[in-house]
């Protein structure tokens, strides 16, 4: 039974023209889809529709083709050939009495026109301001323009109509929307009557919200996505956008708030608690009778009351912790607390959007599969013909594999060589801000406790035969990975000169507690992810002095498509870590090592006394080669396989998806150079002519 605490989640509350039928705010995000896999992207929608969303909106949708942000994989609305798979998305949405909402952008100074290759527009032009500082820059908007923007943004509001969408969301937040570039000081440096004031910087957003609704008969509930804070002596501040919210209390149908850039707002949970922009949000809903969303990484539905009981917001808006359980409302509706899969704010779903490539999520493996492989988060497909399997490591992939294969049918055995459950998670979470990545080892082994076709053995180290003469149909081995002990990863493709006088270390030693304290230690990392400079926060919690060498131009570079690398840099400084960038050890002497440059190839010594290598990893597949090489066919097992870390070492959301793809794989038959996935090919234009 539900909590009576949280019954008012699930009270219904009007947004304008439309009624929500609970709380429950799915913001607009990305996903990696866009204009290039509709169908995935609709039914990864749907999957929340059916989990009990009572809004969801899309990801952002470009509207012109006059401002784009490739190599961004966005949606488009660019004109009528879109509405179709929007339309599919609507009705996707709505499938289970969720409203539908679209999110419209115009990125003006954000829009680097890489693909159309139209002139960019902007409030005031000056370079694009985009992740990738693309040498390009937009031109200021004449009254012309801004009317031709109007007009643009009329045929969106027509189409969204069209398209049978329940709501507009008009976005003007992180930074990336027209609307808060004609806001900001920063990016509008006008002298018209757009510009100056804060009644004249806000005139366009006023003007495109009657449009709204002109062009819509009323019949459209309109949005507002707002930053709550824009840093800089011109940036438009917490402060002015109360001043704002005052003036135009009554504009939209709802105030959706969401702090600064999108780094500030959609931080790791290494640097941001759940809850985290409450101070900015607070007091707000006084200043207007409309409601307030606001996100925070909500996933404690006791945190949620309180959002709404203290009256700070009326919505509880999530988009990480939807796409971690597309079920949570109806699992908190239902009180299923435990069998909510929280999100652990590691921010790899971001990385899809970033990477140009398809999102995934380190606690949802199903997530974008929904089309594409058809997977769903909690139900799962039948068993096959055979009955047994055995997993070989209880890591995250291996979890993950034992659970899935129980919720498909089959009997599960899995053998741990150690007395913990979680593998790499359970050591990586006594890292410096790493806990709220337990959760990936907490609710699988929760989920798992209960099942009566699980059993499950600790401090079982088996041996190739013992693995054999389990009996089990299919045998899985995921036995993780190590750390190397040497410098060899992407710069180094061999080892090079050392000394053993010097004290080396991995992080499998500084997880297991060996770890040194009070000395000058250089710490190398070419792994570029977060694994380094968090050993680095260790280190100087245990007295060291560290040194961070990299070869790459930025500390843990590859963390830019987890939106943390800015504030990995500050934290380091913050700490006293001397930073040596573009540099990489060549020799190891007993008390220094002799650094290069990597560019010129200038040689500098490094006094050190310790060194720290994170660098690569090695499976550890010694396990399933033995097995393997023993006659396992006539021992009858079926398949053997070695998956996870085991077989390629990844991210931890690539260990968790391992774990899924075999579970899925049992007894499917083999397809041979078929693709594993279903994908969409784009069509020609009708009267198309191919020259040769």
């Amino acid at each position: 039974m539900r909590d009576p605490r949280h019954d008012i989640l699930f009270t219904p509350l009007q947004i304008g023209p439309k009624l929500a039928k609970n709380r429950f705010y799915q913001v607009p995000h990305c996903n990696g889809g866009g204009y290039r896999d509709p169908s995935a992207v609709v039914e990864m929608r749907r999957t929340k529709a059916e989990g009990g969303w009572g809004v969801i909106f899309t990801e952002q949708t470009e509207i012109h083709p006059t401002s784009e942000i490739t190599p961004f994989i966005e949606q488009h609305l660019w004109d009528d050939r879109d509405i179709p798979a929007l339309a599919h998305m609507a009705e996707a949405m709505k499938s289970h009495g969720a409203l539908a909402g679209i999110q419209l952008a115009y990125s003006g100074i954000n829009g680097p026109n890489l693909y159309s290759r139209e002139v960019p527009l902007a409030v005031t032009g000056g370079p694009i301001l985009t992740f990738t500082s693309d040498p390009v820059q937009a031109r200021t908007m004449d009254k012309e323009d801004i009317r031709n923007l109007r007009r643009w943004f009329q045929g969106a509001f027509r189409r969204s109509h069209q398209a049978g969408f329940d709501l507009i969301c008009l976005y003007g937040a992180h930074g990336f929307g027209i609307l808060q570039h004609f806001l900001s000081r920063a990016t509008n440096h006008r002298t018209d009557d757009y510009g100056g004031s804060l009644t004249n910087r806000a005139r366009f957003l006023r003007e495109i919200v009657e449009d709204a609704r002109e062009t819509t008969k009323g019949e459209l509930a309109v949005t507002l996505r707002m930053s709550l804070h824009e840093a800089g002596a011109y940036g438009f501040s917490n402060a002015e956008l109360r001043d704002f919210i005052a003036m135009h209390a009554e504009l939209p149908d709802l105030w959706d708030l969401a702090n600064g850039t999108w780094e500030a707002c959609s931080g790791t949970s290494r640097f941001k608690d759940e809850g985290a922009q409450e101070d900015l949000v607070r007091g707000i809903k006084d200043l207007t009778p409309k409601p307030v969303v606001g996100v925070g990484r909500f996933t404690s539905p006791d945190a949620m009351v309180r959002q709404i009981k203290t009256g700070i917001l009326d919505f509880i808006g999530a988009a990480r912790p939807s796409i971690a359980d597309p079920f949570l409302p109806l699992k908190v509706q239902e009180g299923r607390y435990e069998d909510i899969r929280e999100c652990i704010g590691c921010n790899i779903c971001v990385s899809g959007d970033m990477t140009g490539s398809i999102s995934r999520c380190t606690q949802n493996t199903a997530f974008m599969e929904e089309w594409r492989k058809g997977w769903h988060p909690d139900r799962a497909r039948p068993k096959g013909a055979s009955e047994t399997v055995l997993i070989v490591g209880a890591g995250p992939t291996g979890l993950e594999a034992a659970l899935q294969a129980a919720k498909r049918g089959y009997k599960v055995t899995l053998a741990e060589a150690t007395a913990t459950l979680g593998g790499r998670v359970a050591q990586e979470r006594q890292l410096p801000g790493l806990s709220a990545w337990g959760r990936v080892a907490d609710y699988r082994t929760g989920q798992l406790a209960p099942l009566p076709n699980v059993d499950i053995y600790r401090d079982s180290l088996l041996t190739p035969e013992d693995a054999l003469a389990m009996g089990a149909d299919h045998v899985a081995i995921a036995t993780g990975s190590s750390w190397r002990r040497d410098a060899v990863a992407r710069l180094h493709l061999h080892g090079i000169p050392t000394d053993p006088a010097m004290p080396l270390y991995t992080p499998d030693d500084l997880m297991a507690g060996r770890c040194p304290e009070g000395q000058s230690v250089a710490l190398y990392d070419d792994d570029h992810f977060y694994m380094g400079s968090v050993l680095a926060e260790l280190l100087v919690a245990k007295g060291n002095k560290v040194h961070f060498v990299t070869p790459a131009v930025k500390v843990a570079e590859w963390s830019d498509n987890t939106l943390e690398q800015g504030t990995i840099m500050r934290r380091l400084l913050e700490l006293g870590v001397e930073i040596h960038l573009s540099k990489a050890p060549e020799t190891i002497g007993a008390q220094e090592m002799t650094l290069g440059c990597t560019w010129t190839g200038r040689q500098s010594a490094l006094a050190c006394e310790a060194l720290v290598y994170v660098t690569s990893r090695t499976p550890n597949d010694h396990l399933y080669h033995a097995a393997k090489a023993l006659d396992w066919q006539a021992a009858g097992i079926r398949s053997l396989k070695l998956i996870g870390d085991a077989a390629a070492p990844g991210p931890i959301a690539w260990a968790t998806y391992a774990g899924r793809n075999w579970a899925e794989s049992l007894d499917q038959p083999n397809s041979g150079d078929a693709l594993s996935f279903r994908r969409e090919i784009a069509a020609l234009e009708p009267g198309v002519s191919l020259l040769p």
